[in-house]
């Protein structure tokens, strides 16, 4: 068979099941690596996968920039865009809420630090801690695009890009016609950007195997043990908000389930193999418009700042259940005054996470807010890559959900996406084509 006969047979293979046969083939060599100890194939397996997320990375700067820009200039045609902003903020805010309180319930039935097999006196944490002033100090960028240089580079803060967008959005809209050759130029921009994206998506099957297959060859399943109820406890909390709690919400505003899971499964595969809500964040953009029918103008806000805000895995299931864990680790009683701290913690606190180092420092907020020893961070690290695939799942489930039911509450859903059969549920054409399509319904 040429060459280009397989690509063909490749391209009639709907995306969902080459990114699942990528799933399974990254198990399987990851498998193979760990029992051989192959360090080549672990390190090639790392490194595929890292170049996918690099390549997701890179993307979300240009596109945040630019697709906020254009949103903001059309939502002149939207008369309740300040009503559809604070909705969003409520529905984040709500099922934060209900999120905790699943952890807080998982953490009392279970007690997952009572059977936690680690000794609290070698446990140290040098790492960052989180602050209440972390918000105030991540909404002012530090320069035009919220760009910093660390170890690994250039990096960027979503959030600060977000402001300095909404910013340049809004400049726009009071310059009038005078700005218009600039808009020109930013929707010219947002296509291409759109195109290139597109081709990443493309990529995710080889990514998801090498995401998945470093993962198993690098951690296996040896790392569970010692915390096993802990780690069953975030896994059933945040399939219990995925499966039982986002179902309800979506049957309360008289929209099927299964029609929001298989539209939005590319991004919730993609952000548990990759662990990256942002890296995933272009993708979840691109299924909340396509397949969940949002208008672009609303979603290009909603979802980006989602991605920085919106964090039902990292932010509210995962941080309850770690400091009940670590409390009980070390002897630390909890009454109901902290239980209320926590919930309160873990719905304002993801604000005061945005653009620092998700779950790690969302915990050391909560175990310092508490007054609870942050060095009990350092028992739950070593199982933290294993834990974080469900909690970026449960994120980005979560940042596609809202837009959706706001939009369906607003009235501005595209109710024939939404139901349409899925099938390849990504279709073959760019994203950027559907714009046109949505601006009408945000009309």
């Amino acid at each position: 068979m040429s060459n280009s006969s397989a690509l063909r047979v490749v391209r009639r293979v709907p995306f969902w099941a080459q990114i699942v046969a990528g799933l399974v083939l990254g198990v399987l060599l990851g498998l193979v690596a760990r029992s051989t100890g192959s360090e080549w194939l672990t390190t090639t397996l790392a490194t595929v996968g890292d170049v996918f997320v690099g390549l997701l990375k890179a993307a979300v700067p240009p596109l945040v920039l630019t697709a906020i820009i254009v949103s903001i200039a059309n939502l002149r045609q939207v008369a309740n865009a300040a009503r559809l902003a604070t909705q969003t903020l409520l529905w984040f805010m709500v099922t934060s809420l209900v999120a905790v309180g699943v952890g807080l319930g998982l953490g009392i039935l279970t007690d997952p630090g009572e059977a936690a097999e680690v000794a609290p006196a070698g446990a140290s944490y040098d790492g960052g801690t989180g602050s209440w002033l972390d918000f105030l100090t991540g909404l002012v960028p530090a320069n035009f695009l919220g760009l910093s240089a660390d170890d690994g580079g250039l990096s960027f803060n979503v959030l600060q890009l977000v402001v300095v967008a909404l910013a340049i959005g809004a400049a726009a809209l009071k310059a009038g016609d005078a700005a218009e050759p600039f808009l020109g130029f930013m929707r010219s921009a947002l296509a291409v950007i759109q195109q290139v994206l597109w081709w990443i998506i493309k990529l995710a099957p080889l990514g998801t195997l090498g995401l998945i297959g470093n993962a198993v060859a690098t951690y296996g399943w040896d790392l569970v043990g010692p915390l096993a109820t802990f780690t069953v406890d975030v896994y059933v909390g945040c399939l219990v908000v995925m499966l039982l709690v986002y179902p309800v919400i979506l049957r309360l505003n008289g929209l099927s389930p299964v029609k929001f899971f298989t539209g939005a499964w590319p991004a919730i595969q993609l952000a548990f193999v990759s662990r990256s809500s942002v890296g995933t964040m272009p993708l979840t953009q691109r299924v909340t418009t396509r397949n969940l029918g949002v208008p672009e103008e609303y979603a290009s806000f909603a979802v980006p700042f989602g991605a920085t805000t919106k964090m039902d895995g990292c932010a509210a299931i995962y941080p309850a259940l770690a400091a009940i864990t670590v409390a009980q680790v070390f002897g630390i009683s909890l009454g109901i005054q902290d239980y209320l701290l926590i919930a309160f913690v873990s719905v304002i606190g993801s604000a005061a996470t945005a653009g620092l180092t998700g779950a790690v420092v969302m915990l050391t907020l909560t175990l310092s807010t508490l007054g609870l020893p942050v060095e009990g961070v350092a028992l739950l690290l070593a199982i933290d890559p294993i834990l974080d695939m469900i909690r970026t799942a449960t994120n980005v489930a979560g940042q596609a959900l809202v837009p959706t039911i706001v939009a369906k509450r607003e009235g501005l859903l595209d109710q024939a996406a939404y139901d349409a059969p899925r099938g390849d549920v990504l279709g073959d054409e760019p994203a950027v084509e559907q714009r046109d399509e949505r601006a009408t319904v945000a009309a």
